[in-house]
């Protein structure tokens, strides 16, 4: 084994910040993800639905290893309509090919939500014999040929803004259409390149990653991946100093930052080369990897999120009207947590400074006494 499974891990799981990938690093990887017992590349087909094309762009704007590093050396990308040459006939004959003589050699990529209203005739892709082919078939005969499929982005994870109020289409997610294959879901709008070539990495060199409740690889979106906690501007949060317009400093909560109930390494990783990402730049957190992206309670892009009033933090009230049990519930243990340990350290230097201040007058009055007695 040219990199062991625990190296890897380290490499794409951002614990050494704003890296990504280093470029030290680079050749072994490439060379590890290369031979997988002779087997060569991870051939890739990437089926599109109703999607915006950002994943695609997003995947191909990969640095560590580059775009053409991993399609040349990591994977085969047999059919990406964003970026490949063959259109028309050339194209559908790719899909066929795969389904008919390809079974369970390749891995299934969608990007885009897949709308089943009008038997799926909102989102058609090619014809056969003058009849066009939806999309919601094309993925039914792929993933069923696939050995595993990849959900790439919000609208193929949970749906996304196709599949948001009030849903003329019917859009479902990925995992609502293919129920008999394992369906790893990278979500976010876009997703991190590294997030997408980590994870198909992952899956040539050691087969599917272990993955959370919502089938995200927790080396990416695990429990220890909250935003709220890993951000910059946590600082503020701690100390209640909160921006009431864009441009002000303090922490990003009342402007409807979802940090405090969103999964994703962002903040440690960063994007373009680690220089920036949401709340550095001045925007809150939309919470764009999580399954309430982009409607529903208490997540509109710009609406605060719902929460319990704690102690130490009365800026942030309860919402009555708006709260949602399970959402709300989440962002109030989140938030009380935070607010707890810091009435609790609050009362720890209250108490110190008492005894100081103990201490000090007892150092007056031993004084005082000496002083009486050397007068006497």
């Amino acid at each position: 084994m040219l990199i062991t499974r625990k190296k890897f891990l380290q490499i794409f799981s951002g614990s050494i910040a704003g890296f990504a990938l280093s470029n030290l690093w680079l050749p072994k990887l490439l060379q590890a993800a290369n031979v997988k017992n002779g087997k060569g590349r991870l051939p890739i087909v990437w089926f599109q639905g109703q999607n915006c094309s950002g994943c695609p762009v997003s995947f191909v704007n990969t640095e560590y290893p580059s775009a053409d590093e991993v399609l040349i050396e990591v994977i085969t990308l047999e059919y990406l309509p964003t970026i490949m040459g063959g259109t028309g006939d050339v194209a559908v004959d790719i899909l066929e090919r795969m389904i008919t003589d390809e079974k369970g050699k390749f891995i299934l990529a969608i990007d885009g939500s897949i709308p089943v209203d009008s038997d799926g005739n909102y989102c058609n892709v090619g014809e056969i014999n003058g009849k066009s082919i939806t999309a919601l078939k094309w993925i039914q005969a792929l993933s069923s040929a696939a050995g595993a499929v990849v959900a790439i982005g919000t609208c193929a994870t949970w749906g996304g803004i196709p599949a948001a109020p009030p849903n003329p289409t019917k859009a479902k997610a990925v995992r609502d259409i293919v129920k008999d294959k394992p369906v790893i879901n990278i979500p976010g709008c876009p997703p991190h390149p590294d997030w997408i070539v980590g994870t198909l990495v992952h899956v040539l060199k050691y087969g599917i990653p272990t993955l959370d409740d919502l089938n995200r690889p927790v080396i990416f979106f695990g429990p220890d991946k909250i935003v709220h906690d890993n951000c910059e501007l946590r600082q503020y949060f701690d100390a209640g100093i909160f921006a009431k317009d864009f441009g002000q400093k303090g922490c990003l909560y009342e402007l409807g930052c979802k940090g405090p109930v969103t999964h994703c390494d962002a903040p440690v990783r960063g994007w373009n080369s680690g220089v920036n990402w949401c709340n550095r730049s001045g925007g809150p957190c939309l919470g764009c990897t999580e399954p309430t992206f982009p409607g529903g309670t208490g997540s509109g892009f710009y609406e605060k999120l719902p929460a319990v009033q704690v102690p130490g933090l009365s800026e942030i009230n309860a919402n009555a009207n708006t709260i949602g049990i399970a959402l709300g519930g989440a962002v109030g243990a989140a938030i009380a947590g935070h607010a707890i340990a810091r009435a609790v350290s609050a009362k720890k230097l209250k108490q110190k400074s008492k005894q100081n201040s103990d201490v000090e007058n007892s150092d007056k009055v031993m004084e005082q006494s000496n002083t009486q007695k050397e007068g006497k």
